[in-house]
Order: structure tokens, then sequence, then C-alpha cells
């Protein structure tokens, strides 16, 4: 599955897999400095660069800059070039730490993702977060560590979680108590399902264990 990969300008520790020649690699402002650390030429640089402190001149990279005022963060742009691009599956490094309000505008972010029916994964240290909305979230049993679940959504109606250490069964979730807090992977594959509604799903990162929504 070719993917979009956007390095952004948060806490940043590496790329797990690296982008093949099908995918898109862009730079979201200050995250073209991590790339340059790795080595890394992106595709795209975009971003109205006050971040990395002045518009980069790079050979053979397409450059977008944007106003310092605008509607839309660094972020957001990229993902918006790689829809255009007719990408669908997006994954954000470099997208959480630092300030809490970007943190939080890019959850916002793969929210609208899941909401056009694609999918975007913040990797964040040991950590992936994606959002679904009325779909299901599968895990394989390679999975270890800790798994949240939590409603985006004011309620989400029939939540049915699998597989964990703790399950549910066409549950009401709702966005004001964290049940679905600190769960865990026993070594067996796991799902989460919501009928109606948004979930936010952060998970412990293993190699080579991400899973796959239905």
């Amino acid at each position: 599955m070719s993917m979009c990969v956007i390095v952004g300008g948060g806490e940043f520790d590496g790329i797990d897999e690296l982008p093949g020649e099908r995918d898109l690699l862009i730079a979201a402002d200050k995250g073209y400095e991590y790339l340059e650390k790795l080595g890394l030429k992106p595709d795209v640089i975009v971003g109205d660069f006050d971040s990395y402190g002045r518009r980069p001149e790079v050979q053979g990279v397409e450059i977008v800059t944007l106003p310092v005022q605008k509607d839309v963060t660094d972020m957001q742009a990229a993902v918006n070039i790689g829809e255009k691009r007719g990408y669908w599956n997006f994954h954000i490094y470099g997208g959480g730490g630092g300030r809490p309000d970007h943190t939080m505008a890019n959850i916002q972010l793969i929210t609208y993702l899941a909401e056009c029916r694609k999918f975007g994964y913040i990797h964040y240290k040991n950590t992936i977060m994606t959002v679904i909305r009325n779909s299901q979230f599968n895990f394989s049993n390679n999975n270890e560590g800790y798994v949240s679940v939590f409603s985006l959504s004011e309620v989400s109606n029939g939540v049915s979680i699998k597989g964990l250490k703790y399950e549910l069964e066409n549950e009401r979730l709702n966005n004001a108590y964290p049940l679905g807090v600190s769960n865990e992977f026993v070594g067996r594959p796991a799902y989460v399902d919501v009928r109606d509604g948004t979930l936010l799903l952060i998970w412990d990162k293993q190699q080579a264990a991400e899973g796959k929504r239905q």
C-alpha cells in the first residue's frame, strides 16, 4: 500500500519505515531539518518556515511557501498536497510533543482523514495514534503493551472490544469518561469496532505490528 509520509516539527525520533518509490515524502516546515539530519531528500517541502527559520532552497524538490497568517496548519497543508496526488494512507512523524495545541491540531487532522474514509497515523515516541469512525480496527497477535480507546464524539454507540484483556460488547462510550484507557494486548488477535461514533486509538508501537482497518 503506497503512503504519504509527513515529517513535522514536533518531537522526532526517526521514521519506522523509509518511503519507497511509490510513496510521497513531505517535510512540513521544521520537519525538513530532521530529514536533513537523516540524509533524506523529501519530494515536497511546505510551510511558512517560521520554525525552520528561512525558506529552504533544495535542487529538485518542490517548495510550497505558505503565508504566516493562514487558516490551515503546515501539517494540514501537507496532507492536502498528499490528497491532491491521490494518497489516502498518511503517516505523520514529528506530530506530537512540543506545543500541546499542535498535538491536538494533528489529532483533529487524523480525525478529518477518518471522516473522509482515509487513514491517518501519528507516530510519537513509542506509540501510534489513529482515529476510526463507524468502522473496525484490527490488531494482530504480535502486539504487546497497552492500547487505549477514547471517544472523540460526544457519544460513541455500539463499541465492541475483543481480544484484549478487557472486552466490551455493544457498549456506549462518551468523551467525558475515559473508560477505555490502559487496556492490554494479551497475545491474540484483537479488534476495536464502533457502530456509530468516532474513536481515538493509542497503542504501544511494535515493529511490523501496526494493525488494519475494515
